[in-house]
């Protein structure tokens, strides 16, 4: 078996403090994929910098405090890999990415973009060039034998039944239509699989993400944009797949729900 949990920490020293550690110390999860960790590894503590029993990749932005993506392992990697070949992306913190046994891990924080703003410009320019780039990795893989799963917050709702309130949001970042588009082409032309939503083909979310105003997270009014991406070999071994949701709002140590799959190999 292989369990892969993907969690944005909003911050890991924050989520340290509130109960990250607590949480990463009880996980079964094999591999951990981390993104918006917001901090150089020396600024991180000790058991969440190389906590016993992990090998740990940190892929931290040159601009302080943001972005960041990380990924622990229980199993020493084979090859460790922090962006994907791109002169503007590649010292973001946006992309990391270990090789195992059989199968290719990454973490990937996604530009979350603003309408009418060069962040949304920066998105777009992201997602123009890692298209291609997954199409690499996912035909180097299989020429290899392997499987791959891309982990993250892609910062993209890519249909109704992945956000709750659609309508208000036809225009936000997150769920315009060039956005949602882009995403079908990673699975329709890339031939990556939303393992989650392939598990729950019929519902609505489950959200991974809640705004902490008002009474969001109460009233499940929120958002699925961190996603498990699979070839589709793996998401074919897919056993079963799930948002880690919080019992309570007190109880989050992050605006974002660890999301887990679960698959037999």
């Amino acid at each position: 078996m292989l369990t892969v949990t993907t969690v944005n920490v909003n911050g890991l020293r924050a989520a340290a403090k509130k109960g990250f550690v607590e949480w990463l110390a009880g996980t079964s999860a094999d591999v951990v994929c981390l993104q918006e960790v917001r901090a150089e590894p020396h600024q991180l503590p000790d058991e969440v910098r190389a906590p016993e029993g992990w090998h740990v990749l940190h892929a931290p932005a040159t601009a302080k405090g943001r972005a960041g993506v990380s990924v622990y392992s229980r199993r020493e990697p084979d090859r460790t890999r922090i962006g994907f070949g791109s002169e503007e992306f590649d010292a973001s913190g946006r992309y990391a990415e270990i090789e195992l046994p059989g199968v290719t891990v990454a973490s990937l924080y996604l530009p979350s973009g603003e309408v009418g703003t060069e962040r949304q410009d920066e998105k777009i320019r992201f997602m123009d060039e890692f298209l291609p780039y997954l199409e690499r990795l996912r035909a180097s893989a299989a020429a290899d034998g392997r499987e791959v799963v891309v982990c993250g917050d892609w910062n993209i709702a890519h249909r109704e039944a992945d956000l709750k309130n659609w309508k208000a949001n036809r225009t936000s970042s997150g769920f315009l239509p060039e956005e949602r588009a882009w995403l079908g082409r990673v699975f329709d032309e890339a031939g990556y699989v939303d393992v989650v939503r392939a598990q729950h083909p019929d519902q609505d979310g489950p959200y991974s993400w809640w705004s902490y105003r008002g009474r969001a997270f109460d009233n499940d009014a929120g958002w699925r944009i961190d996603y498990l991406v699979s070839s589709p070999g793996l998401a074919d071994r897919a056993v079963k797949a799930y948002v880690e949701r919080a019992a309570s709002h007190a109880e989050r140590w992050s605006d974002h729900a660890p999301v887990t799959a679960v698959f037999e190999l």
